[in-house]
């Protein structure tokens, strides 16, 4: 295995979005990329990209905008850009699709997110899905229109007051007080991600997992989960698109199942028909972090597998 970085002129005009490649030895058969999640890195990735490249996948993935290396310093950590916040980080994700398609040519294409990334991944699929192949979305979720509409005025209006890249402590907590409550003696904040304590301790130790996001990047969030779950972009999505949703049944992204469950049914009502669904029982959030990740892992590759 390869293992290559890149710089690609973000769409925000100012970043240079920090890409990773890994090539597998000998040919490739497709090709996976990557969108991470919230507060969190594409290295975190390296594990499972290397599972992949020796199946012989090429997998590449970038930093966010406000995220891992992308970010010019630690007051970018958590912020996206001033304007067309989320259809800016998206078209980031296209600029490295379509890099890595002039670099590998003649193959089957696929996106692979994981939470924030995977909302991220959503709003790409209504925008540039018939560019892909397959799309595997882990960790997602929803959230009632009441409830991000709410989060996208406040975060505007205390922005007016503390700028948009102001930390508030405030608006975290009303974002995730409730992610531990089933989780009893926890010794860490972050133990919803995964049952895994080594796992969690090194996020914890991570210094570019460590920061809190900006006004600016709470209404980012809000404003693309509020995009993807209209009916009418919903139905922008290529109705033969693969999709397969990976979820733990103790996620409270996905509050607990319900949600992903939800968007199943929503998707399958607009006429997207090749679905795959499947929950694991006991995981948290981060399914390629968790205790079981090695049938998460055979799970995705046979999937991709059939595909390509």
């Amino acid at each position: 295995m390869a293992r290559k970085e890149i710089s690609l002129p973000s769409n925000d005009g100012v970043h240079k979005l920090h890409v990773v490649i890994w090539e597998p030895e000998g040919v490739a058969r497709a090709v996976v990329q990557i969108s991470h999640g919230m507060v969190e890195h594409i290295g975190r990735y390296s594990d499972f990209a290397a599972f992949l490249c020796e199946n012989g996948f090429v997998v590449i993935g970038n930093d966010h905008l406000g995220h891992g290396r992308t970010a010019a310093n630690n007051a970018d950590f958590g912020y996206f850009c001033p304007e067309h916040r989320s259809a800016t980080v998206v078209k980031d994700i296209h600029k490295v699709t379509r890099y890595a398609k002039s670099r590998y040519k003649n193959m089957p294409y696929f996106l692979l997110a994981h939470s924030m990334g995977s909302f991220l991944a959503r709003r790409y699929l209504m925008t540039y899905g018939g560019e892909l192949d397959g799309t595997i979305l882990l960790g997602t979720g929803g959230q009632k229109e009441s409830v991000l509409i709410t989060g996208m005025i406040y975060a505007k209006l205390m922005s007016l007051f503390v700028g948009e890249r102001h930390r508030s402590e405030f608006v975290k907590k009303q974002s995730f007080h409730t992610y531990l409550d089933r989780i009893p003696d926890y010794s860490s904040e972050n133990e919803w991600i995964s049952r895994d304590k080594n796992v969690v301790a090194a996020y914890d130790a991570d210094e570019l997992c460590s920061f809190n996001f900006t006004l600016n990047g709470y209404y980012t969030l809000f404003e693309v989960i509020d995009y993807i779950q209209k009916k009418k972009n919903i139905q922008k999505i290529p109705k033969d698109m693969p999709i397969f949703f990976a979820s733990g049944e103790e996620d409270p992204v996905g509050g607990y199942g319900k949600w992903v469950r939800q968007i199943v049914d929503e998707y399958k009502k607009a006429g997207i028909k090749n679905i795959k669904l499947k929950m694991y029982k006991n995981d948290r959030h981060e399914l390629l972090n968790e205790l079981d990740r090695e049938v998460v892992y055979a799970d995705i590759l046979n999937w991709l597998l059939e595909l390509s």
